[in-house]
């Protein structure tokens, strides 16, 4: 028997990196098979740079002179270069390609937040034990029958009056017939002649994001809403092994169909997350994407601009999009690939094509069924759906604040960015907002009790603490589960949904900063405080330990402001001559001059903005005199 040598990890990475062969082993003079080898692994090489060209692999290792780059370099240096190319182009380039125009139009999955299936009294279930809640119906049990769960409606019907739409008196069900092992009855009930809800809307803003290209605004329109249910949970087992869950058969869904008015991928995008931000704030849907509670379809076509009366493209649907990024993404990427097939002469075939996060390129699933595959039938065994107009007007008059509502209130009202606002509603599925109200109302009463209804000077104005409840409960918070809290954070901030958190209550929250500001504690001292908050290492409450520790802003007086200014300024006149003759103010350079005095003073004593308005009149004293002379 032949006996071979064992092959170290610094020849197996040579060969297969850069085609070297050892001088020593049976592979040596065996050139035929080192070039198809080399050839076959170029081929298969993700870039060019990870292999190099098939005669190399025939050279000796001894007559190679260009050094060997490690694989992990390479990658590196890929990866940084890629980034570069990125860079060169800017967010907005995406958008739109030069004598093209897009179209999509988005189909949304959303499950109900229901406690009953659909057509079953099974609970609907999220984590629980698989096949634990069953009924007959919802495997297909011969002699079952489905019974309509009234509750389901209910949601339903929320959703879709915040979408605008014209609620349907009656509508029916109908059979959409497919087979696969996750459908036990080989069909799909849902709502596809007569559905529930029609004509409908949802205006997009320049806050919700939308592409700068559609200006300030742009209306997508809503062809209908229907229930139907969901099918089982597949789980790979490997090796050609699937177990099915029969827990989600026969769960509600809504299936939001918009009308083909969106043009670029950024306000697609944007059309989904406000759907979703709606479905939460009308309490319908049970998660958000990240969770897949809620899942997006989109239908991609291209024609070609110059004629705007031709006909739309060829439509390819991409399924089962799980993030608002993924939407955006897989929108360009198939646009892209539309336009590189025709630009070449070819043609756009009616299929179904998926998307992995992180990819370039979409993929081919199956061609595309059409409708008369799927065999649309009445359901004979479901009565058609009737709801009463009563019951509409009391949801109606019931539905609770909507976005675009809310997003004015806390603009005009409360003084916050459009940028903060949405983060605020847009937080751990609107706990996060609920959260800032219950901190801002313990400032504003304690405001109210320490001061009245009077006009003290001295007493902050409304807009100036909601502004900075909402930026502590937006970007602050959020620090503490990253660096900010090192090795003891706890993980992800837990909020209840009437806005409460387990690992900064509110309360404590409202103390900080109705101290901070009242100007009573600096800047790091509350973060300081709310890192100890954070990690339950605070002795009683928070005016307690203010006062425990004496951590007391004691400001300098107005002299000593006066006398760091002018220290700061000596052997500065260069800096100073920036402050003369100016086109726009050089506010960097006083603020280097700001920076000098928090230094030059007493630690935890200074005001920064004391200390700008300080060096301000200083300099404009200072170039005052300077143009005298």
């Amino acid at each position: 028997m032949l006996r071979m040598r064992r092959v170290t990890i610094s020849e197996i990475g040579g060969y297969l990196l850069d085609g070297r062969l050892s001088q020593q082993g049976c592979l040596v003079g065996r050139r035929s098979l080192a070039r198809s080898t080399a050839a076959a692994l170029r081929h298969l090489a993700p870039s060019p740079g990870l292999f190099r060209a098939a005669s190399t692999a025939a050279v000796p290792a001894s007559s190679v002179t260009k050094p060997v780059i490690p694989l992990r370099k390479q990658l590196k240096e890929e990866a940084k270069l890629a980034k570069k190319q990125n860079k060169k182009k800017s967010k907005g380039d995406s958008q739109t390609v030069d004598g093209w125009e897009l179209t999509v139009g988005i189909e949304i999955h959303a499950q109900l937040n229901t406690a009953r299936k659909l057509f079953s009294p099974a609970t609907t279930s999220f984590n629980d034990e698989p096949n634990s809640h069953v009924a007959l119906f919802d495997v297909s049990m011969p002699g079952s029958q489905p019974l309509i769960q009234k509750e389901t409606l209910l949601p339903a019907l929320r959703a879709a009056l915040a979408l605008n739409c014209d609620i349907q008196s009656t509508s029916r069900f109908d059979r959409k017939h497919y087979f696969w092992w996750d459908q036990p009855a080989g069909y799909q009930i849902t709502q596809y002649y007569e559905p529930f809800a029609k004509n409908g809307h949802i205006t997009l803003h320049a806050r919700d994001g939308i592409a700068a290209e559609d200006g300030e605004s742009v209306t997508v329109g809503i062809k209908q809403v229907q229930l139907e249910q969901d099918t089982a949970k597949t789980l790979g087992q490997g090796e050609n092994v699937q177990w099915l869950d029969f827990n989600r058969v026969g769960v509600p869904l809504i299936e939001i169909i918009t009308e083909p008015d969106m043009h670029h991928p950024r306000t697609a995008a944007a059309f989904v997350r406000k759907v979703q931000l709606l479905l939460n704030a009308v309490d319908t849907c049970v998660s958000g994407m990240e969770t897949g509670g809620l899942r997006a379809d989109v239908n991609v076509s291209v024609r070609k601009s110059d004629d705007p009366s031709r006909k739309l493209g060829t439509r390819t649907e991409i399924k089962n999009l799980s993030t608002i990024k993924a939407v955006e993404d897989a929108i360009i990427a198939e646009r892209d690939r539309q336009i590189r097939e025709l630009e070449a002469g070819g043609v756009i075939a009616g299929e179904t094509r998926g998307w992995s996060l992180g990819s370039k390129e979409t993929r081919r699933l199956r061609g595309k069924e059409g409708e008369v595959d799927y065999r649309y039938m009445p359901d004979p065994d479901i009565a058609p759906l009737v709801i009463g107009n009563d019951l509409i007007e009391h949801l109606r008059s019931s539905l609770a604040v909507l976005p675009d509502a809310e997003l004015d209130t806390l603009i005009n009202d409360f003084g916050l960015t459009a940028k903060d606002s949405l983060s605020l509603i847009t937080l751990d599925n609107g706990a996060r907002v609920q959260y800032f109200y219950k901190v801002l109302d313990s400032i504003d009463k304690r405001m109210q009790s320490e001061f009245g209804n009077g006009s003290d000077e001295s007493k902050p104005e409304f807009k100036e603490y909601a502004t900075l409840a909402a930026n502590w409960v937006t970007h602050e918070l959020g620090r503490l589960t990253t660096y900010k809290a090192g090795p003891f954070a706890t993980g992800e901030l837990s909020f209840t949904a009437d806005g409460e958190c387990a690992q900064v209550p509110s309360v404590s929250l409202s103390q900080l900063l109705y101290h901070l500001s009242r100007n009573q504690i600096t800047g790091k001292v509350a973060k300081e405080l709310l890192l100890s908050i954070y990690l339950d290492e605070l002795q009683g409450d928070v005016d307690a330990a203010i006062e425990a520790n004496n951590l007391w802003f004691k400001e300098i007086s107005e002299a000593e402001y006066r006398q760091l200014a002018d220290e700061a300024v000596e052997g500065e006149d260069k800096v100073l001559q920036e402050f003369v003759d100016y086109k726009k103010f050089p506010q960097g350079k006083l603020m280097y001059l700001v920076g000098k005095m928090m230094r030059m003073g007493p630690a935890e004593r200074i005001d920064p903005t004391t200390a700008e308005a300080v060096m301000r009149a200083r300099v404009g004293v200072t170039t005052a005199k300077q143009a005298v002379v």
